[in-house]
C-alpha cells in the first residue's frame, strides 16, 4: 500500500523570545514549540492528507495565535481539502477567523496580528500546492530543489536576497482584507518529495545550501541538517519545516 512519510521540526531560532511558528500535519500540529530532534509520522495514501506551516508576523502582537488558529483549522477540515476550490475556501475562512479572533471591527484584541501559510494536500495521484505570504514549498526531486509557491513579498533590489516584508497574509490589517491564495495542482507519483518550510529556513539558508541537503538525505536526516544549517547560519528567526515523501510498501 501506499503512503505518506512526513518528518518535521520547529526550533524558535537564537534571536527570537518564543516560537511564533505553528505547524499541521494531518490530524497532528505543533505550536509554539520546540523540537531539538525532527518528529516522523506515517499515514497510508488515501485520505486528503494535509502538512503546513504557518509563520505568525513577528514585530505584531498575536503572531502565535494567529498561527496557531489557522493550523488548528486545517487540522479540523483537512480531510475534505480534495479540490483548489476547497483550500481556497479554507484559506478565505482562515483568514476571516484571524480578523474575528483579533477583535474584529470592535478592536478589543490586538487587531493587527497575522500569519503566512503554505502547505500541500497529498492525495492519490495529485498533490495541491497552497502558500499565502513569504512561507515556501519546495518540490525535490533528485535532479534539483524547485519552489512551487509563489512568494507574497516585495520585488527584490539588485543584490538583495530577503526581505521581511510580505504583500500578503492571513489577517495582519488594522481592518478586515480578503486574500488571493496561491492554489496550484501536480501530479503525484512514488518517490516524490517536498519541503514545506517558514523563511526562519530560507531567510538564512540559500537555495544551493537546501538542494544538497535534500540531495545528500532523506527524511528525518535532511530535516535535521536543514535545521542545523539555518542555526549555524545565525538562527534570526523561527525555523519549522517538514519534509514530506510518498512511498510503496
Amino acid at each position: 500500500m501506499p503512503y505518506v512519510v512526513v518528518s518535521a521540526l520547529s526550533h524558535p531560532g537564537l534571536r527570537r523570545e518564543r516560537n511564533e511558528d505553528s505547524l499541521v500535519i494531518g490530524p497532528w500540529i505543533l505550536c509554539a514549540a520546540v523540537t531539538a530532534n525532527p518528529q516522523t509520522l506515517v499515514f497510508p495514501l488515501g485520505t486528503p492528507l494535509v502538512v503546513a506551516v504557518a509563520d505568525g508576523l513577528g514585530g505584531q502582537p498575536g503572531g502565535d495565535v494567529a498561527s496557531a488558529l489557522v493550523v488548528r483549522r486545517i487540522a479540523s477540515i483537512g480531510p475534505a481539502l480534495s479540490s483548489e476550490e476547497a483550500v481556497r475556501d479554507a484559506l478565505s475562512a482562515c483568514n476571516r477567523a484571524v480578523y474575528e479572533a483579533a477583535g474584529g471591527d470592535e478592536g478589543n484584541g490586538p487587531v493587527t496580528m497575522g500569519t503566512t501559510v503554505a502547505g500541500v494536500v497529498v492525495q492519490p495521484g495529485s498533490l495541491l500546492v497552497f502558500n499565502v505570504g513569504d512561507s515556501r514549498v519546495f518540490a525535490a526531486p533528485r535532479d534539483g530543489l524547485r519552489q512551487v509557491s509563489v512568494d507574497d513579498s516585495p520585488r527584490l533590489e539588485p543584490g538583495q536576497r530577503t526581505t521581511f516584508l510580505v504583500t500578503q497574509c492571513l489577517g495582519g490589517t488594522s481592518g478586515y482584507r480578503a486574500i488571493h491564495p496561491h492554489v496550484s495542482a501536480a501530479s503525484l507519483s512514488s518517490g516524490d518529495r517536498y519541503l514545506i518550510c517558514t523563511d526562519g529556513l530560507t531567510d538564512p539558508v540559500t537555495t544551493d545550501v537546501l538542494d544538497e541537503v535534500m540531495r545528500e538525505h532523506d527524511d528525518g536526516m535532511a530535516v535535521f541538517e536543514l535545521g542545523k544549517a539555518a542555526i549555524a547560519a545565525g538562527g534570526p528567526d523561527n525555523i519549522t519545516l517538514a519534509v514530506v515523501r510518498v512511498a510503496d510498501e
